[in-house]
């Protein structure tokens, strides 16, 4: 097998059948962005109005204590390898769910079966994309924008049965029970509504293709591209990932580097030199971030001024360096 392939088809929970209301997905991605390696036995807290405040919206404590319950009996069907063989495996995530009466505060404690899987997921995300993923409101498309995400830089997904993704989307299981069984439906419910949404909301521009076999369309393949977000993100909703111990978050870099060929920045050494630390990358992140929040309009030099913020000496002179038109912001 391809070994690129194989590596991302590792990625066992991101296709695990499984099928999570808006609220269990949004549950499951800020644990997702409060994981660290150096504590993976950690136990994890939420509090409900953390909760509320990255999904923008109130929650019901009762609805909020029965998804939550529903999530400690989830089973998740994984096609994995254990012992060097093939397994089909049925896993459950949680150990216990804890509501700390009178603090608004929910602890968590993952099975410990369940951790690789969790951290081989997180590695695919950074603060920004779990903000986008959390503010995707189809459930569908939160699912499709982890898929995609493994994926965007490699031009397209890998190409798999409808049925299939179905069964990853909770819409099919293996008793023959299907939802959307007319394409034309699925694609107006499903796949339009995610590929709107993904575009609209998120740092991905995605499309798919429909691949017939026969006379009847069988496979789908998404296409994937980065793209500059449309939506902002506030840079102290996800704190903990701004920057991790072991380094920068590899989709961290890359905005940096699209926002330094943005502004014309491209001097190899001056690139080279702002890449490799990481404190000017975060700085890069939150400039990318103000602009599009409409701070420094008035600069007569962008570039000059992100220079400037990063304590880089500013050239005395204009040039391609500086004084370029600024393009996608």
């Amino acid at each position: 097998m391809n070994k690129e392939l194989e590596v991302r088809q590792a990625n066992a929970l991101t296709n695990a059948r499984y099928e999570y209301t808006e609220t269990q997905a949004n549950i499951f991605l800020v644990l997702l962005s409060k994981l660290r390696k150096d504590s993976p036995d950690d136990v994890y807290q939420i509090s409900v109005p953390e909760l509320e405040k990255l999904t923008n919206r109130k929650l019901n404590y009762k609805q909020l204590r029965n998804s939550t319950e529903e999530m400690m009996s989830r089973v998740h069907k994984i096609n994995t390898q254990h012992n060097r063989k093939e397994v089909y495996r049925q896993l459950v995530l949680f150990k216990r769910i804890d509501y700390i009466l009178g603090t608004g505060t929910i602890e968590l404690e993952f099975n410990e079966y369940a951790v690789p899987y969790l951290f081989d997921l997180k590695d695919n995300f950074t603060s920004f994309q779990v903000h986008a993923a959390l503010n995707l409101p189809s459930k569908h498309a939160k699912r499709i924008y982890q898929i995609c995400s493994q994926w965007k830089d490699k031009g397209q997904t890998r190409k798999v049965t409808i049925l299939e993704l179905k069964k990853t989307l909770g819409l099919a299981d293996d008793k023959g029970n299907e939802e959307y069984t007319i394409l034309a439906m699925f694609k107006k419910k499903v796949l339009d509504v995610a590929v709107k949404q993904i575009n609209e909301k998120t740092d991905l521009h995605i499309g798919y293709q429909l691949e017939k076999v026969g006379r009847a369309f069988q496979n789908i393949v998404f296409t994937v591209r980065p793209q500059v977000p449309a939506t902002t993100i506030s840079f102290d909703l996800v704190p903990n990932l701004a920057i991790i111990a072991s380094g920068t978050a590899t989709h961290q870099v890359e905005n940096a580097g699209r926002l330094l060929t943005q502004l014309s920045i491209t001097t190899p050494a001056l690139v080279e030199q702002i890449l490799g630390n990481p404190a000017h990358i975060v700085a890069c992140n939150k400039f990318a971030h103000d602009l599009k929040t409409g701070k420094h309009t008035n600069a007569r030099s962008l570039s000059g001024l992100l220079l400037t913020v990063l304590g880089i000496k500013k050239a005395t002179t204009g040039g391609p360096l500086f004084d370029k038109p600024v393009k996608g912001y």
